[in-house]
């Protein structure tokens, strides 16, 4: 594949979609489920009906959380407790309550989060201790610690097949890739300094880093480190989400206050969306792989998105400043808060 890091060039002559979120009032009124939010500086999180827009819940977490998991049932949350917190918080959705929280003590600062493969552990980063933590989110317990060999490691991905991690490494400006199967470091690959956003795709064969410090984003062999496409033109490429078919890629860029979307198998940016005042930060998908729901932190909401068409669809009221987000099945009745 050929580097597309001149791509960016012919960007400018792509219109930018702009929005001010903060007027919009619109609720999609064909969604359902629940969206669970959580709010770093609130220190909580929200469960919201996507038919209504109510807020049911809003429960406590741990001191800062930032990123989130949901189970493929709904039934289970989980969130990373990261400024200060150093827990996990795990939240039964279904009957809208803190069910554990699970002490990191050792393992501090834990932020990237996600399932293996079954839904009953997660993989966790702790930035403070150089591991991979994977914890058992029902027994509460901590099953393994792995050295990712490096510092500052922020975020993870993972190969579908659940065999092999990677870790963006902020503070050493790499990647690890770490056997999750018999917890091991493999290797490291040298990436554009200061990576903090990280995805794979399914097969684990490529590695999409956002490099904060270069303001790029680039895809890179997991074989190699190989660079074999790069865009430039971001200032904090926040977040990277690849749609379950791996068609299209949306990436927040926090620092510029857009969201950009791109065709993977071209390379070609389709679009953005201009969110001045607005610093888009978590996303993710509902199950019809084309619509997206992004945290706006510094208007305490979340926005509803068409990621073909680059529509705003509507939004919904979260809390204070709100990043890791996720998506459940479940149709809940309750209201309650803390």
């Amino acid at each position: 594949m050929r580097i597309l890091s001149k791509l960016s060039c012919l960007f400018v002559l792509l219109p930018a979609i702009c929005a001010a979120p903060s007027t919009l009032a619109k609720i999609p009124q064909d969604l359902r489920g629940t969206l669970v939010v959580l709010n770093k500086s609130g220190h909580d999180a929200n469960f919201i009906d996507l038919g209504s827009g109510e807020i049911l819940a809003t429960l406590p977490t741990g001191r800062g959380p930032h990123e989130l998991v949901v189970s493929d049932d709904g039934r289970w949350a989980i969130g990373t407790d990261y400024s200060g917190g150093n827990s996990l918080t795990v939240f039964d959705v279904e009957e809208l309550l803190v069910a554990r929280t699970i002490s990191l003590h050792d393992y501090p600062r834990p932020h990237g989060i996600l399932f293996l493969p079954g839904q009953e552990q997660v993989i966790v980063t702790s930035e403070a201790s150089q591991k991979l933590v994977i914890a058992d989110f029902h027994a509460g317990e901590i099953v393994r610690a792995i050295d990712t060999g490096q510092n500052g490691s922020h975020m993870v991905a993972l190969s579908e097949d659940g065999r092999t991690a990677y870790t963006s490494n902020g503070s050493s400006n790499s990647v690890s890739v770490i056997d999750v199967v018999n917890g091991q470091l493999l290797k490291t690959l040298d990436v554009p300094d200061r990576p903090e956003a990280i995805t794979t795709n399914k097969r684990g064969d490529e590695v999409w880093i956002g490099s904060n410090d270069e303001e790029v984003v680039s895809v890179i062999s997991a074989a190699s480190g190989e660079i074999n496409r790069q865009w430039n033109g971001f200032s904090w490429p926040y977040r990277i989400l690849l749609t379950d078919d791996e068609k299209y890629a949306v990436m927040p860029d926090l620092g510029n206050e857009q969201l950009r979307f791109f065709d993977v198998n071209s390379g070609i940016e389709m679009g953005r969306i201009d969110l001045v005042g607005a610093q888009p930060q978590g996303v993710i998908l509902y199950p019809d792989d084309r619509t997206l729901f992004v945290s706006l932190s510094g208007q305490n909401k979340v926005l509803v998105v068409n990621i073909l068409t680059q529509e705003i669809l509507g939004e919904y009221a979260a809390g204070d400043a709100p990043d890791g987000i996720g998506y459940s099945p479940l149709v809940l009745q309750k209201t309650i808060s803390y």
